[in-house]
């Protein structure tokens, strides 16, 4: 099967607004996991889920934190504008390096209001943060086709954007929640083990475990270790043309450790990510072997995952996932490089094969979006049963929902 072939209308369902959840359980590891596994569907609670995964497997997991995205200002007139931040400007090498800017910064932002907008005016901002007065200013630098380069500057100059989003911005909902962020979302929207800030969505799997989850995963052996996928606004972009060949995948920024790789080296044929954005890194490191195996001497911006190649360029040059991941170890080891930090714009759907993963702990996706069609690549027609299951039985759907445990057709039999 080509994916660029397919029909975005055959990857739809009826999603009642009533079964988005709108805010989080009260306990985290509470919520309801449906676990499919050897065609059959199961029940329980995220407490339980080491009892559902191979004894010895490992858990590969996003550290990934949310950022305060949303900026509002007030113009002088009185109406507002709202600015919110996509991904740094291409000048800087990471999200880390433009995090850590001082004094001023250049951003890709939607802008609501814009119109309202007049050119050349700046924008001001001024909070009390108990230890002395922030100013923040935002001016249009660039006109982009879909979006807008926003130069902000602030004072006092020592503090770094990150600390300035913290102060001035709002954590990002997402748009199908329809209601203001407040207090408690900025916890219960961040997993307990976010470290690397800049992300503007959750790396939502993860919001369900806790401390006793993971305390549970040791009793079974079961080791865990973190990957850095920023996400972006481009997660929810819905698909809108009929076919995938015509849909421009969103690329994201990835930070993986050198011992991280090792880990996978280790582990293959046992490996679980938590989360849609985990297995794209970790499928996404796969690829990079192989360019790696096809070119000892490729360039680090040669490295990142475009959206179709691993469909046409390299799919005649499939290998096993161990001698993929000794190609990228001794390629970084050359180079005498500790962390990989370059970005995929990998897609996933039915007619892709999973090269390193046994199974996926997920949410429930949206209709016809890019999430639901790496659902329908691990399980197949599958997805359809297991969606109607879900809405028939009561799970909350969506971010702040109830989520599944999916094992990869190839490997189901394993555990």
């Amino acid at each position: 099967m080509d994916p660029k072939q397919l029909q975005i209308k055959n990857f739809t369902y009826a999603l009642p607004d009533e079964r988005i959840a709108v805010y989080p359980l009260a306990d985290r590891d509470a919520s309801k996991l449906l676990v499919f596994k050897k065609g059959k569907i199961l029940e329980d609670v995220y407490r339980n889920i080491a009892l559902h995964l191979p004894e010895g497997s490992l858990l590969v997991l996003n550290d990934t934190k949310v950022v305060e995205a949303r900026l509002l200002f007030q113009k002088p007139t009185g109406g507002s504008i709202e600015i919110f931040c996509l991904a740094p400007h291409t000048q800087y090498a990471d999200i880390t390096t433009a995090m850590t800017q001082k004094s001023k910064v250049w951003w890709n932002c939607l802008i609501g209001g814009a119109s309202k907008w007049r050119h050349g005016a700046v924008l001001e901002k001024k909070m009390d943060t108990g230890k002395g007065t922030i100013i923040l200013q935002a001016s249009i630098a660039e006109r982009l086709p879909d979006s807008f380069t926003v130069e902000m500057r602030w004072e006092p100059a020592g503090l770094s954007f990150a600390e300035i989003l913290h102060y001035a911005g709002v954590i990002p909902l997402p748009p199908y929640i329809k209601r203001e962020a407040d207090e408690k979302d900025e916890e219960r929207y961040q997993t307990i083990y976010a470290r690397q800030q800049g992300s503007v969505a959750a790396p939502t799997a993860g919001l369900h475990f806790t401390e006793s989850i993971f305390q549970s995963l040791s009793k079974r052996k079961i080791e865990y270790d973190f990957v850095t996928l920023h996400v972006g606004a481009g997660t929810f972009k819905p698909v809108k043309s009929d076919s995938m060949k015509d849909h421009i995948m969103h690329a994201e920024f990835i930070d993986v450790r050198y011992e991280t790789i090792e880990k996978l080296l280790q582990n293959t044929g046992k490996i679980f990510c938590v989360g849609t954005t985990s297995l794209r890194t970790v499928e996404s490191l796969y690829w990079m072997g192989v360019k790696i195996k096809r070119d000892k001497d490729l360039a680090v911006d040669q490295l990142p995952i475009t959206q179709w190649e691993v469909y046409d360029g390299l799919a005649t040059y499939k290998i096993p996932a161990r001698e993929s991941l000794l190609a990228l170890l001794e390629w970084m080891k050359h180079r005498k490089m500790e962390r990989l930090v370059t970005q995929t714009q990998i897609i996933m759907a039915p007619g892709y094969d999973f090269n390193i993963i046994s199974g996926l702990i997920t949410n429930f996706h949206q209709p016809q979006s890019t999430l639901l069609l790496l659902v329908a690549a691990i399980i197949g027609e599958d997805w359809k049963r297991v969606y109607r299951y879900a809405l028939e039985n009561d799970y909350r759907f969506l971010s702040y929902g109830d989520g599944c445990l999916l094992f990869t057709r190839a490997t189901e039999t394993q555990a």
